[in-house]
């Protein structure tokens, strides 16, 4: 089967959620079908990364968005119906190249990944369309605009109630919708939204597994004590490294004493690199991240404004490393608090569950294991890839 992908970002380097994502279900659906991938850009796709996605697709095709065309996007949308998140993303332009991409290519199947790249579906003209949501972007919006400094909140509010309308609006221009939690689904504003299926994250756990237990090298010793993992360069990122640092890491400190903390990710931005002292460090972009992993005692992860599926915990439960994190981001994982997971939901209670990690080591093991149980029976790329072909072929 002919399956043409379309892209907000190139599916590589995997250090972002959505890249990951597409990733893993192309690399999964091209042993069986001709994958052909359309991916927007803001920057240059550098020729190493080029390289891996064409090595697992029938054809690759890059459309570079220019500075300019990225802001006539932006501001159609201030003007117009298109959210934000789908103005910046879209081109006149792009749209002659996937048009003349699909006459060439003759797709069966069309997949568009979140709701950025839904106009660009209306250049392909045939029946079985897929849109993966992903994550409910206007929720994700709400959110922030929640916390927001009072001048920013009429502009996020006019974002949010457009982006719900559009996820609203684009659902019935689709034979087929997925996203990747049952709780991001409720965050859909459509009196149909249970026909939204759920196709949740894998993990590779050929890649992400716990050190032999016999490794004595440096990767198994324990040089922090505390993780905090993922791009840096993201907004509920940011605010959950700072969440760690200045509310929790004061009472751990108080009430137990000092700990060492590792806040590791790609691209940190200023507001990340000014939370570094000798006892929390800051790390920007490594080319194996389980080394982060290796080195650390636990995965702390103060995640409040986040949507969808957060594939740091992942990583970490299964490499066998004890997670806490909130209700929030725990219910899009759906781990069980207590067994594979702990919950916390203010700075005391992340401070209690970091302490009683620390303070009893056999425990903090027993949690590590049941997490990389979780994992390994719950999310698994070919599993959810294999419905997802299921579906599409419908």
């Amino acid at each position: 089967m002919r399956i043409l992908f379309i892209l907000s970002r190139f599916p590589y380097p995997l250090e972002k959620g959505d890249k990951l994502r597409a990733y893993h279900f192309i690399k999964s659906l091209s042993a069986r079908h001709e994958i052909t991938v359309f991916a927007l850009s803001d920057r240059k796709v550098k020729p190493e990364e080029l390289k891996k996605v064409q090595e697992i697709c029938h054809r690759v095709e890059v459309f570079r968005l220019s500075r300019f065309s990225i802001f006539t996007g932006i501001l159609r949308s201030l003007f117009g119906k298109l959210p934000l998140q789908v103005g910046y993303f879209y081109s006149a332009q792009a749209m002659r190249a996937l048009r003349q991409l699909a006459g060439e290519i003759k797709p069966e199947r069309l997949f568009c990944q979140l709701v950025r790249t839904a106009e660009y579906a209306k250049a392909i003209d045939i029946e079985s369309k897929t849109l993966d949501y992903m994550d409910a972007f206007s929720k994700g919006v709400e959110r922030r605009m929640i916390q927001a400094p009072f001048f920013l909140r009429p502009a996020l509010y006019f974002e949010y109630k457009k982006l719900e309308a559009y996820e609203r609006d684009v659902f019935d221009s689709f034979k087929n919708k997925i996203i990747i939690s049952a709780q991001d689904r409720t965050f859909i504003n459509h009196p149909q939204r249970d026909n939204i299926n759920v196709i949740t994250n894998g993990i590779d756990t050929a890649y992400f597994s716990p050190p032999p237990l016999n490794d004595s090298t440096a990767k198994n010793q324990k040089e922090f004590d505390i993780l905090f993992s993922g791009n840096m360069n993201y907004l509920p990122n940011i605010e959950g490294a700072e969440y760690l640092v200045q509310k929790v890491l004061p009472i751990v400190t108080k009430k137990y004493g000092s700990v060492r903390t590792l806040i590791a990710g790609a691209n940190p931005s200023h507001r990340i690199k000014k939370l570094a002292n000798p006892n929390v460090i800051v790390r920007g972009w490594v080319e194996d991240v389980r080394e982060n992993f290796y080195r650390s005692g636990m995965l702390v992860a103060p995640m409040f404004l986040s949507i969808g599926l957060q594939n740091k915990l992942m990583e970490a439960m299964a490499m066998k490393l004890p997670c806490i994190t909130s209700t929030r981001a725990n219910n899009a994982l759906g781990a069980l608090n207590g067994k594979s997971i702990l919950i916390a939901d203010t700075p005391e209670e992340f401070a209690r569950q970091i302490i009683y990690l620390l303070e009893n080591k056999k425990q903090a093991n027993e949690l590590a294991v049941e997490g990389y149980n979780f994992v390994q029976q719950n999310h698994n790329w070919q599993t959810e890839s294999r419905a997802l072909e299921k579906l599409i072929m419908q």
